[in-house]
């Protein structure tokens, strides 16, 4: 059996690496990814080998909209004579089209129901993967075909880390972690360096870890009146992170829930529409999301919140999630 992943943004590693670590040990794993975000440097990390295809076209709407057929071509004739059987990706949007041109099932999932390229995606997509609290209906407006869609047990982030080893640092040290807004993506409206005046508050009260979306985020905040912030521009293991942190400030994104799961005191900062996955997490208590987060508010929940435990039901989906996506790929989506 040969199978694809097209790995085009940093989240997708964590999330299939193991997965594709379990295949490779009866099948033929073929990895594309683009020069997005840590997405190399994950990979490398991991040891995997890849093929870079395409590139990302920025923020503008119109470059993405160039920039979309461009990419699928590329893939296509990348691809074209290496007899991939059945492939699977994630938000990446890219993938579902250039399976379909060649003519072989593709597994597309996604959890951010605010993304305009699933529209695509859906209709070209054989089966369609959500978190089973995403609303299938949100789906269904952007063409996706009831049919298609199997909402699968738990959230995204519990498919990889019900797997994950985290030592966690005494609660003593105050290491921070802040993950700043997705510049970029196309879903995010909200608003760009709001967490500058915090983080010039936190770092010369705690020791403060940025971690950068991209080369320019990260050139942001390597300005000296940022000096003391530790602007992480090499990836970091998930372990690396959750195990040293003490609070973990998220503008959205894969990485808050991840630490959400895990149990790490977590705040999202996030300035759009939440999904409904963000929904679910806020609800159980899992994490906090204070929009307006000031750096002296962040310092007083440090103090008092407690070192929770990984959500274990959560993992535990997460794990039944993991087989059951294994299970379709080996049988090309029959079962």
């Amino acid at each position: 059996m040969k199978i694809w992943f097209d790995l085009s943004n940093s989240p997708h590693i964590p999330l299939f690496s193991a997965m594709i670590k379990d295949l490779m040990t009866e099948h033929e794993v073929v990895i594309t990814c683009r020069p997005l975000a840590n997405t190399i440097d994950l990979l490398d990390l991991h040891g995997f080998k890849y093929t870079v295809v395409g590139k990302h076209y920025g923020g503008k709407f119109s470059a993405k909209l160039f920039g979309y057929p461009v990419r699928v071509w590329q893939l296509y004739q990348f691809l074209r004579k290496k007899k991939i059987q059945v492939a699977i990706s994630q938000s990446t949007f890219h993938s579902p089209i250039t399976a379909w041109l060649l003519g072989v099932p593709v597994i597309y999932m996604n959890d951010n129901e605010h993304a305009m390229g699933n529209i695509p995606s859906f209709i070209f997509a054989s089966k369609i993967l959500i978190p089973e609290f995403l609303d299938p209906k949100k789906a269904q407006k952007q063409c996706a075909r009831r049919s298609k869609i199997i909402q699968y047990p738990g959230v995204k982030e519990g498919i990889y880390l019900w797997n994950a080893m985290i030592t966690h640092v005494p609660i003593q040290e105050k290491k921070i972690f802040i993950r700043p807004e997705p510049w970029i993506a196309q879903y995010y409206k909200g608003a760009l360096n709001f967490m500058d005046d915090m983080i010039l508050y936190l770092k010369d009260k705690a020791q403060v870890v940025l971690l950068p979306r991209g080369k320019e985020q990260a050139l942001h905040y390597e300005q000296e009146k940022f000096k003391g912030v530790v602007v992480q521009s090499k990836a970091l293991s998930l372990e690396e992170i959750a195990g040293k942190c003490r609070l973990f400030i998220g503008a959205g994104g894969t990485m808050t829930r991840e630490m959400a799961v895990l149990g790490v005191p977590t705040i999202s900062v996030y300035q759009d529409e939440l999904l409904d996955v963000d929904t679910y997490l806020l609800e159980n208590k899992m994490m906090e999301h204070r929009p307006d987060l000031t750096g002296e508010q962040a310092l007083e929940y440090m103090e008092h919140c407690d070192q929770k435990g990984a959500n274990d039901l959560l993992l535990q989906k997460g794990k039944e999630t993991y087989y059951k996506i294994k299970d379709m790929l080996i049988n090309r989506l029959s079962n």
